[in-house]
């Protein structure tokens, strides 16, 4: 039996009109010869009636004290709805369906209320209603511990519970569909001849998202790949093949009989970024004593470079005051400069490769855009800019590159 799982985003069963093109969606599927499992998320988003955005400021309305387990019962019921709502407008065409809810679908977590990690799919509970050709429709963003109180999985959710069920199903493939019509070489807000990336390696996709591209949740992407099964992203309103996301074969992206001839996939950016240096010499303890405080703050650093005299690195803009707070108890000089942003180029052929490093400086050189600091690992280079020259950066890098092309 092949196994599909379609993953349907808040925008897309939003509408009535827009739950046409899902059900479309599923019965093509079926008509394939599929068995086929649904993961919906939460109908629209902040602001929507029934957003997990919208639930959770109708808890906090009136107090900042609701605890984590009672805002995961809340927030698990916008998906809820929408689980029952798209059964129905099958069920009224003749398709036959069942709705689940995370626990229902054997979805197992920990008991971290509002970013729990996935434990344990037990996929009998789905592959049951599957041998009786139902439609099987899941609540995404959400599971449950084994004692049975509900948890949601944080941001992205739905495309992590999606992945884990498509690997615990052993499915042919996880297709997720978004209001786009797949992974593009930049934003095209940012980058209006950006183009549609058909083929890209798990790899590239999971620095894409970890580097600020909206894409698909970087945990997701890593359940996959651990999993092996291909990822498919979509659009619901057209008939686009999309993004085929899976992995390298041989060390090269598989083009399928097309010659891949860019040595970059896509460049990405992500904005509020404050630059950190602390100017002091090196002292094993007291470094240890720093880093031990940041990290008991929950301060994450990033692009980090550490010299004798001075210690530069990364934070999000909005932990600065609690970083200023941390340095002026240890008594340290230091600077920080906010309103920084970081340009990723991202390609898994880039690594050995001469002369990237010497086209990324010349081609912001030449707009008198300024790197503050770098970064790279195998598959990225990342380079601290001024936010004001961010998208800037990411137009002259991507005609670089030739990514237009």
């Amino acid at each position: 039996m092949d196994i599909i799982v379609q993953k349907f985003g808040g925008t897309s069963v939003s509408t009535k009109e827009r739950r046409k093109m899902v059900m479309s969606k599923i019965l093509k599927a079926k008509e394939e010869g599929n068995a086929v499992v649904v993961v919906v998320s939460a109908m629209g988003r902040a602001g929507d009636p029934y957003a997990t955005d919208t639930l959770k400021t109708l808890a906090l309305e009136n107090t900042a004290d609701c605890s984590l387990k009672h805002l995961d019962l809340l927030m698990s019921c916008g998906e809820i709805i929408s689980s029952v709502v798209l059964a129905a407008s099958l069920e009224s065409i003749g398709v036959d369906t069942v709705a689940l809810t995370g626990y229902q679908a054997g979805i197992y977590t920990d008991n971290s209320f509002s970013n729990a990690e996935i434990l344990e799919v037990d996929e009998n509970k789905i592959l049951n209603y599957l041998k009786k050709d139902k439609v099987v429709i899941v609540t995404g963003f959400q599971g449950a511990t084994k004692e049975g109180e509900i948890t949601t999985l944080g941001r992205g959710g739905s495309d992590t519970t999606a992945t884990a069920i498509g690997v615990a199903l052993n499915a042919k493939h996880v297709e997720i569909y978004t209001d786009v019509d797949g992974i593009m070489t930049a934003d095209p807000n940012v980058v209006p001849n950006a183009r549609i990336i058909d083929e890209i390696n798990y790899e590239e996709v999971f620095q894409m998202a970890e580097k600020g591209a909206k894409v698909i949740h970087p945990r997701a992407v890593e359940i996959a790949q651990n999993g092996n099964i291909p990822l498919k992203i979509k659009n619901t309103m057209s008939s686009h093949p999309g993004t085929s996301i899976h992995y390298c074969r041989n060390g090269k992206i598989p083009y399928y009989g097309k010659t891949n001839t860019k040595l970059l996939t896509a460049i990405t950016h992500k904005d509020d970024i404050a630059q950190v240096t602390i100017y002091m010499e090196g002292d094993f303890e007291r470094d240890r004593h720093l880093l031990s405080t940041m990290t008991n703050a929950h301060i994450s650093i990033d692009m980090i470079n550490f010299f004798v005299d001075k210690k530069v690195f990364t934070i999000n803009s909005n932990q600065s005051a609690c970083m200023e707070k941390v340095l002026n108890e240890f008594d340290l000089k230091y600077t920080i400069l906010n309103e920084c942003s970081k340009v990723t180029i991202v390609g898994s052929r880039i690594t050995g490769i001469p002369g990237v490093m010497a086209t990324i400086v010349n081609a912001l050189s030449k707009e008198s855009i300024k790197i503050l600091q770098s970064s790279d690992s195998h598959s990225t280079i990342s380079c601290l800019v001024p936010q004001v020259d961010a998208k800037k950066a990411v137009n002259v890098l991507h005609e670089a590159f030739h990514l237009d092309q």
